[in-house]
């Protein structure tokens, strides 16, 4: 009986409310980023169709739903333009990283096949590039408490993200882990800048050379910055070989 009566006590009511309470907040936090999701979603398809200069009421038009609606799940287009990249930085990893093997992989086949890939995607989306580039979404600030420039912010993201995938794959830390950001967030620099030659402003552009062109660049230019950083860094690497046994000591050279 006493247990009971302690199953049934008002006194514990609170207690045993509160798990459902967070089952509830957790289906509806959920629920917002389904929502969310779905908007991404639409973005996605309604840029395809009008081009880089897609508005919001494209975009909610696109998605069947109302611009407040769309605006009560993005408080700005920046939001909006943020969720954006951070989808696309996602799906260039899943089909980047699916493609190579890291651990196996030499250094210039992680090069050549992960340019590819890139190369491939952006051919396969070329509107949603250009509107990544070009997007009226977001004006660059000139209020310094403003916040960052979402693609700028994503690609430091992105360098940090490769910085630590780099140290993971490799049994020698011979790189300096700053020095490894700052050269991934300059290949992403210059990468984006190729891509947005490339294509052209115009949806109508047709791009300015063959695919193949285009990534043997990419990866030259790719290549052409791991090699002097690692020079200037008394680092040599032979790219021949797997990351985890590709980068070793100059002798007599100076870790920077």
């Amino acid at each position: 009986m006493v247990q009971v009566t302690e199953h049934v006590n008002p006194n514990n009511h609170a207690e045993s409310s509160l798990p459902r309470v967070d089952a509830r907040s957790e289906r509806w936090r959920e629920h917002r980023l389904a929502l969310r999701q779905s908007f991404v979603e639409a973005a996605l398809t309604a840029i395809e169709q009008f081009g880089p200069d897609v508005s919001m009421g494209d975009i909610a038009k696109s998605a069947g739903a109302s611009k407040p609606k769309l605006y009560r799940h993005f408080a700005a287009k920046t939001d909006l333009y943020a969720a954006i990249v951070d989808h696309v930085q996602n799906m260039l990893w899943d089909r980047i990283l699916l493609s190579v093997n890291l651990f196996e992989d030499s250094v210039s086949a992680l090069v050549e096949q992960g340019t590819g890939e890139y190369a491939v995607i952006v051919a396969e989306h070329p509107n949603l590039f250009r509107f990544l580039v070009h997007s009226h979404f977001t004006q660059r600030a000139t209020d310094r408490h403003a916040r960052p420039d979402p693609t700028l912010a994503s690609a430091r993201l992105a360098a940090s993200r490769l910085a630590h995938l780099f140290a993971d794959a490799t049994s020698a830390r011979e790189l300096d882990g700053a020095a490894v950001e700052m050269v991934s967030y300059s290949a992403f620099g210059a990468v984006a800048s190729a891509t947005d030659w490339w294509l052209g402003d115009s949806a109508h552009s047709e791009p300015a050379m063959p695919i193949e062109t285009f990534t043997a660049y990419v990866a030259s230019l790719i290549r052409g910055l791991m090699n002097s950083s690692c020079a200037l860094a008394g680092v040599t690497v032979d790219t021949d070989q797997p990351m985890h046994t590709a980068f070793s000591r100059t002798e007599g050279e100076q870790h920077l």
